[in-house]
């Protein structure tokens, strides 16, 4: 699977990674809901250290369709909002 940070670049990452993703996702959910920008920012700074961690860059040539889009580093609380899905930022 293919996830782009925005501003950042493409990461190949395991799909079963993304499992253990969904629990920060939550938490910039939950900071949403609750208007928490300070659990936002935390939970957003770590959900992009884990995909860092967990993913290898994708070929920066290459022109491959990103499976996931991720808002960048410095997103707004609102920005991030506008962004979510169903299923907040991660499917699943």
């Amino acid at each position: 699977m293919i996830v782009r940070i925005l501003g950042e670049g493409q990461f190949d990452l395991d799909e079963h990674a993304l499992d253990a993703l969904n629990g920060l996702d939550h938490q910039i959910e939950r900071s949403i809901e609750t208007g928490d920008e300070e659990m936002f920012k935390i939970a957003l700074a770590g959900l992009h250290a884990a995909i860092r961690s967990s993913g290898t860059h994708h070929e920066a040539a290459s022109l491959d369709e990103s499976d996931l889009i991720l808002p960048p580093a410095d997103a707004t609380l609102d920005e991030v909002r506008q962004m979510l899905g169903d299923d907040g930022l991660i499917p699943g």
